[in-house]
């Protein structure tokens, strides 16, 4: 079981998300904006991070960043779950070294996928 921090502001993304994570036998901790997702990563040092990028305050591109250039949160993969679906988009999400960028609505077995693949390397 792994523990996976969901960031997202919108109380229905974090409970349809936290649904699918639980279902998939993991631990979940939520976040509901970027800058407390930051807090959180560092505090509670998850196993996964699923981000949102359209957030008020710190989007989820920069909270990504700070979360990538911490020490303690470095090595945590980060799968983007956003409304952008643009291509221009999913480059500059990848560049901060995302594993993957899914985008809403969110495909259940896509999700799953994409987090077997970054919590096993």
């Amino acid at each position: 079981m792994a523990k996976v921090l969901i960031v997202d502001d919108s109380e229905t993304q974090l409970y349809s998300l936290t649904k699918i994570v639980e279902g998939a036998g993991h631990e979940v901790v939520t976040a509901n904006n970027g800058e407390e997702g930051v807090k959180k990563a560092i505090a509670e040092i998850p196993d996964l991070i699923l981000m949102d990028v359209v957030m008020p305050g710190l989007n989820g591109f920069q909270a990504t960043r700070k979360i990538s250039k911490d020490k303690t949160t470095a090595n945590v993969p980060v799968i983007f779950v956003t409304t952008k679906d643009q291509e221009t988009d999913r480059i500059w999400g990848m560049r901060q070294g995302a594993s993957a960028y899914i985008t809403k609505p969110v495909d259940k077995s896509t999700l799953i996928d994409a987090m077997n693949k970054a919590l096993n390397g």
